[in-house]
């Protein structure tokens, strides 16, 4: 069904920036890989069909770039040349509406008109429209990146290389890392050390990584059952971890992509942390029985 299940990453560049893609799961099934994807991002490009206007996992995608963070979007409005020209205006006005109800400033953001398969197949006038969604992309503010404070990369993923050891993969959130350097591999339970003894960006070796780099790591003496998704890779005692936290939160409403019911304490919900997925419980304070949607 032309699903995307597990976020695919790749690179390329315009004229004036590189870029690191992440092309992100489409289906509700896979929202939680589409978390990973997402709050890795800088920008995103929101692909729409013209032909069959917004659906409900359109308004999911936005609400979820909203939640996660990602501060640009750029909308792609695919299939125009089999959508009926006349209902191209009402479909990228209703685009609008819904990036301006979920905190976007729709009326600014762009919207391209294209076809993506009559690009692929070389037609030079929609060929053209991806090249505005590149230079569109060129336009947007440039990240802010913490390369002075320590080292940090959540694990996304992790593989074996033949005779060579095990990577670990992510985006690199702050900080410098240089080949050879030790590093500390912790969370969910574990700390680990060792050392950097290859780095990668898209398969191209590398004496240096920084934040905002899509990078691999190859890890001196570690299995591919010692380190786990979801734990991060830093400077040698720069990090503390803990089990437990207080927070202020807000539940969001079923119209904002939350709950209908409220709950009270021990209640498990799922938690996001960077690349991490886990389990775990709430204890609401003492003068509050119930918590709210809203």
């Amino acid at each position: 069904r032309g699903i995307t299940i597990n976020a695919h990453h790749l690179e390329y560049e315009s004229d004036t920036r590189n870029y690191a893609h992440i092309d992100c799961p489409g289906h509700k099934d896979y929202i939680k890989n589409m978390i990973t994807g997402a709050a890795q991002m800088d920008a995103a490009i929101l692909v729409v069909s013209a032909a069959d206007g917004a659906q409900p996992q359109t308004r999911e995608h936005i609400l979820l770039a909203k939640h996660v963070g990602v501060p640009n979007l750029i909308v792609f409005l695919n299939k125009c040349d089999k959508a009926i020209p006349d209902l191209i205006p009402l479909v990228e006005h209703e685009i609008r509406e819904i990036l301006t109800k979920n905190g976007y400033n729709g009326s600014e953001i762009p919207i391209i008109q294209g076809s993506a398969l009559k690009a692929l197949d070389g037609d030079q006038s929609y060929l053209s429209k991806i090249a505005d969604l590149v230079a569109e992309l060129d336009k947007l503010p440039l990240p802010i990146r913490d390369i002075d404070k320590p080292f940090l990369m959540p694990i996304e993923d992790i593989y074996s290389i033949t005779g060579r050891g095990t990577t670990a993969s992510g985006r690199v959130e702050r900080g410098k890392l240089t080949l050879g350097e030790e590093v500390q591999i912790l969370g969910l339970d574990k700390d680990t050390s060792t050392v950097a003894i290859g780095l990668e960006i898209f398969k191209k070796s590398r004496t240096q990584i920084q934040a905002g780099d899509n990078a691999a790591i190859l890890l001196r003496g570690i299995k591919h059952i010692d380190i786990k998704k979801g734990q991060v890779i830093v400077k040698p005692n720069s990090l503390k971890v803990y089990s437990k936290f207080k927070a202020e939160v807000y539940i969001l409403t079923e119209e904002e992509g939350g709950r209908k019911k409220s709950f009270r304490t021990n209640y498990r919900p799922q938690f996001f942390f960077r690349t991490a997925n886990v389990t775990g419980v709430i204890t609401l304070p003492n003068n509050i029985a119930v918590a709210m949607p809203g």
